[in-house]
């Protein structure tokens, strides 16, 4: 380890040295990203910062490979390093000159094509053909996904440093038997120095920017280390499970930049356009126009790939029925959050959902949209998770003999249970209106659902060899898994909107049934441009008590006090009876005060 730290800092202080250097002559040569409709930066910004990673990190791994031997610590990797460099070449002629999408695609399948030749491949399946072309596929969609995520201030640089620093932990505590366990972390060492060295002068806000040739670089490096050394035995020695985890680890490592590529190219189709259109439409856009400054929206995109990075870490860790259980539900995390971001409004053009052509749309519309499949292939997989993890709760991690009576009563509860959210209305409910009263309905339908094969299994087995115990388990689990997944939207929105409030700071005057309404509309009325301090009532039992997530602050006789706590510029009064009185009863109280907040009255028509 302290070799590799010693490279680390190295390539990290050139590259702390380089780039200022690298910015003043980007900036006398003209060398700027200049803002447009379809980028992001709103200001000229240097160019060319992809020159200083390259070198820091070239530099750095020469001098390196020369000092701990180079037939062990640079030879290995020297075909890898020189097609690098050629990507990165390709990269800087596109900066500068602009290049077509189809040429600087043809540059990287070719130096892509001049690595397989020198070994550098993925070993994933018995046949070598076939491991090939996911060889390819895998370089040049990791090497473009990068270049794609380079669409705010440090983003692809530091989900790159994420990704790059989990990729050395799982091959500092799983030496291979090859090659990559020395040369590959001397190379990722100086490979995360550069990068972070780079992020100081790239995060928010960025003086310089990578280009096409940072980006391009450093996404097929790390594209190229995260297959090396991860290939499974060949001639059927390893066992699905075996090999499903060597897929996992460099897919669960690489996993937001992969999640974004495919998210902003199947919305793009969705709606219309051209996918190697530039816009303003990453998740990293989405997160801005739903809430979030840029700096959050791409911390909250860092959380991500640190999340999919600890998992990848906990596949050797755990066992496999623990390690599958993980990694479904943080799937189906991403899966409800990236819908969620999916719903914002970023293009002009209609989408083939509400204007459906072609042939088989229309028919996949039918299918997932109006008929509900989605939801009852849902519950079948929060079925199926939540009734594995009971037998794994009740035997302590290790179901061991009890797998057979788990895989001989699953069906027995899909069937019931997914005929129990039919009785119950469940398919017939609206996600985004889901309440209390749908939750009560959600109960009663699990509950029948899990008392039904009880009785089922006790008249074909007598209930021999099952637990009981494992029932209640999955009761209450399936309870939080399905009124979380109903819930989702809007415990997302009301999460998201309480992390970035943003407005006029207001109070609402009465805790009621009116101020309940009033809290409501500004809460979904995005165009009132408000946010709710709390509320203010004269009943003394409810002071000091929350409604609805919200503070009672005190009545007004505490207003004094209120005003010194709370920067208020508003308060608004819901009652139905006597608002007009109470209004100037307030406003003569605040004149009194001398507070400079304006006081309305809400009013309900129905006409």
């Amino acid at each position: 380890m302290p070799l590799y730290l010693s490279f680390f800092g190295i390539s990290f202080a050139l590259a702390l040295i380089l780039t200022p250097f690298i910015r003043k002559l980007a900036l006398k040569s003209g060398q700027v990203a200049i803002p447009r409709d379809n980028r992001w930066h709103r200001k000229e910004t240097a160019l060319l910062g992809g020159v200083g990673i390259f070198s820091s990190i070239i530099i750095t791994w020469l001098s390196g490979a020369l000092w701990a031997g180079w037939s062990t610590f640079g030879q290995p990797y020297l075909p890898m390093v020189l097609c690098a460099s050629g990507i990165f070449l390709l990269g800087l002629a596109d900066d500068i000159f602009n290049m077509d999408p189809q040429h600087k695609l043809a540059g990287q399948v070719i130096l892509t094509a001049i690595l397989l030749f020198f070994g550098f491949r993925l070993g994933w399946t018995d046949y070598k053909t076939l491991d090939l072309v996911f060889s390819i596929l895998w370089i040049v969609g990791i090497t473009n996904a990068f270049n794609l995520l380079d669409n705010m201030d440090g983003l692809s640089c530091g989900i790159a440093f994420i990704a790059g620093a989990f990729l050395f932990l799982y091959h500092y505590l799983n030496p291979s038997p090859d090659t990559f366990s020395g040369p590959g972390l001397l190379l990722l060492s100086t490979y995360l120095g550069s990068i972070l060295g780079f992020l100081v002068y790239n995060f928010n806000p960025a003086s310089i920017f990578m280009g096409d040739a940072g980006s391009l670089f450093i996404g097929f490096v790390l594209a190229c280390l995260a297959m090396t050394g991860t290939t499974s035995a060949a001639g059927g020695e390893t066992s699905f499970f075996h090999l499903l985890s060597v897929i996992l680890i460099p897919v669960l490592i690489l996993f937001i930049p992969i999640l974004d590529t495919g998210f902003v190219s199947l919305m793009r189709k969705l709606f219309r356009r051209p996918i190697s259109q530039g816009g303003r439409d990453h998740s990293s856009h989405r997160l801005v126009a739903i809430g979030f400054s840029e700096k959050k929206a791409v911390l909250v995109l860092y959380a991500f790939s640190i999340v999919s990075g600890l998992l990848a870490l906990a596949i050797n860790r755990l066992n496999v029925g623990t390690s599958a259980v993980l990694i479904v539900l943080y799937l189906l995390f991403i899966l409800f959050f990236w819908i969620y971001l999916a719903k914002v409004k970023v293009y002009s053009e209609k989408s083939i959902i509400d204007h459906p052509s072609g042939m088989m749309t229309p028919l996949i519309i039918e299918m997932t949209y109006r008929r509900r499949l989605f939801e009852v292939l849902l519950d079948l997989v929060l079925i199926t998770v939540a009734y594995y993890t009971a037998y794994l709760l009740r035997f302590e991690g290790d179901p061991g003999l009890n797998f057979d009576f788990f895989l001989k009563s699953l069906p027995i509860v899909i069937a019931c249970q997914i005929l129990f959210f039919f009785l119950f209305g469940v398919y017939r409910g609206v996600w985004e209106n889901t309440s209390v009263r749908d939750l009560i309905s959600y109960g009663k339908a699990i509950t029948a659902g899990t008392i039904a094969p009880i009785l089922l299994l006790l008249f074909l087995y007598r209930f021999y060899s099952f637990s009981r115990a494992v029932f209640v388990i999955y009761w209450g689990l399936m309870l939080m898994l399905v009124s979380l997944t109903r819930l989702s939207f809007r415990l997302l929105e009301e999460g998201i909107r309480r992390g970035n409030e943003k407005g006029k700071p207001v109070l609402v005057y009465g805790a009621g049934f009116g101020g309940q309404i009033l809290l409501k509309e500004i809460e979904t009325n995005k165009t009132l441009s408000m946010t709710i301090k709390g509320f203010m009532d004269d009943n003394r039992d409810i002071q000091r008590k929350r409604v609805r997530g919200y503070p009672v602050l005190g009545g007004i006789h505490d207003l004094e006090k209120i005003l010194r706590e709370q920067p208020v510029k508003e308060i608004i009064i819901s009652f139905r009876e006597n608002s007009a009185d109470k209004r100037r009863e307030i406003k003569k109280l605040l004149e009194n005060l001398g507070a400079e907040v304006d006081v309305r009255e809400m009013k309900l028509t129905i006409s």
